[in-house]
């Protein structure tokens, strides 16, 4: 049996295209005929598809915010059945949202930039989807981490999230580290941030040597 992904629709590829050179030259830098011509039709042919260039991006903004919170809720029911471990949950949240992170850098860059163009109730739904996501790993965090308060793990997740982000932000294409590595690389941050999180963080470099000499020194001992 194949296993071969299914080709992209035409109003996928017409979606993917549209991130990308709304990435790169901005909304208001593209045009209806050049989104068109990226994936072969005329610029009046997309009318068939998507009512103009703010439904694209609509479906681009909202699309992801669910599919983040659909996918994450899919892996951490997945990974919670298998393993029983909140741990392991946690680690299957990472590296989906590491995947994403990767793979969709026009799409952070286009949240970043434009994600206040929506209509009031397109940028609503945007922030209710991305709202849950927030909460399902707070949920998730707790679980692994339980000397986190709500408040600290809340923080935590989005200090995570703007850490796994920041891909589009890192340097120039080709001067990363390949795929491979800097997911694994992103993957130990993730974790290893929540884990400082939770202990309260490193001794300073004297230690806790350093640490009562300086409290005799202050208490005149």
């Amino acid at each position: 049996m194949s296993t071969q992904a299914p080709a992209p629709t035409r109003r996928e590829q017409i979606l993917k295209e549209a991130a990308r050179l709304f990435a790169e030259r901005g909304f208001h830098g593209v045009g209806v005929d050049e989104i068109g011509a990226a994936v072969g039709i005329s610029g009046p042919g997309l009318y068939r598809h998507f009512a103009g260039k703010e439904a694209m991006l609509a479906e681009l903004l909202v699309g992801i915010s669910g599919r983040l919170l659909a996918g994450g809720k899919q892996r951490a029911a997945e990974a919670s059945e298998r393993e029983r471990d909140p741990a392991a949950v946690l680690d299957s949240l990472v590296r989906s949202h590491i995947d994403f992170a990767l793979d969709d850098r026009p799409l952070i860059i286009l949240h970043d930039r434009e994600l206040d163009r929506l209509r009031d109730t397109d940028r609503k739904l945007v922030r209710s989807l991305q709202r849950q996501y927030v909460e399902l790993w707070v949920q998730v965090v707790r679980e692994v981490h339980p000397r986190l308060a709500e408040p600290e793990a809340r923080v935590c997740v989005h200090a995570v999230f703007g850490l796994l982000n920041s891909t589009p932000h890192l340097s120039r294409p080709g001067t990363l580290p390949g795929r491979a590595a800097a997911a694994e690389l992103l993957h130990r941050l993730a974790l290893g941030a929540f884990s400082a999180a939770a202990d309260g963080g490193a001794p300073d470099a004297g230690g806790e040597a350093g640490s009562e000499a300086r409290s005799e020194a202050a208490s005149g001992a």
